[in-house]
């Protein structure tokens, strides 16, 4: 069973499905510690729920992005976190960061921080996926769960889900639709990582033994 570290900005949905995930053994993990940029966060009152150790490192105003990421490593490290899930975190990570949570033989070459992103990449990076999708006119939406690298959203892409673009589709209704399908997909992915079924290869991610191809993680369950 691996530790995660869970950084979150706002209400914690994502969270609360890893949280859910874990104590049902759905992930084969346990969250080691949650760590909030923004004070008052709902991610923080779901932790207090779960009697999960968490903390608040404010970032407003903080001008040395690397000095505050050394800052969120060296709490990380104490917390002997192995997977670092980013879980509406509204920071840019920067490399140092990344190499505090690079590859390690045990991982299969595997980065050790991963995202969920709402669209399906590499369409629609950055804020505003919902709205870039609906600007697009596209039929087809749906989330990324990824490797973390130094670009927005360009990291290694694990699975994806899709979910269909309604008519009378608003960025507020499309979330939501979207939103049930990332944490399904976002607490399958971080179960694959605890299990040590993934492997990075250039930029391929190679799920091992699948039972089911990966075609089917479009559809609303797994066969």
């Amino acid at each position: 069973m691996i530790r995660l570290g869970v950084l979150a900005s706002g209400g914690g949905t994502n969270l609360q499905a890893i949280l859910d995930g874990c104590a049902t053994g759905r992930i084969d993990a346990e969250v080691a510690l949650v760590l909030c940029n923004v004070p008052g966060a709902g991610a923080l009152e779901r932790a207090a729920r779960a009697a999960v150790p968490h903390l608040v490192l404010p970032s407003k105003g903080v001008a040395d992005r690397e000095a505050y990421d050394r800052q969120v490593v060296e709490r990380l490290q104490e917390a002997r976190v192995d997977l670092v899930c980013l879980a509406g975190y509204m920071r840019l990570v920067t490399p140092a960061f990344l190499r505090a949570y690079g590859p390690t033989p045990a991982t299969r070459g595997c980065p050790r921080v991963i995202n969920v992103h709402p669209a399906l990449l590499p369409a629609f990076p950055g804020l505003h996926a919902q709205r870039q999708a609906l600007g697009a006119g596209v039929k087809v939406a749906g989330c990324t769960v990824h490797f973390v690298d130094e670009g927005t959203d360009t990291g290694p892409i694990i699975a994806q889900a899709a979910v269909p673009v309604l008519g009378d589709d608003t960025e507020a209704t499309l979330a939501a639709r979207i939103l049930v399908q990332e944490h399904r997909l976002y607490t399958q992915a971080i179960d694959w990582f605890a299990r040590r079924r993934l492997s990075l290869e250039d930029r391929t991610v190679r799920l091992d033994e699948a039972r089911w191809p990966a075609a089917a993680l479009l559809s609303p369950e797994p066969p």
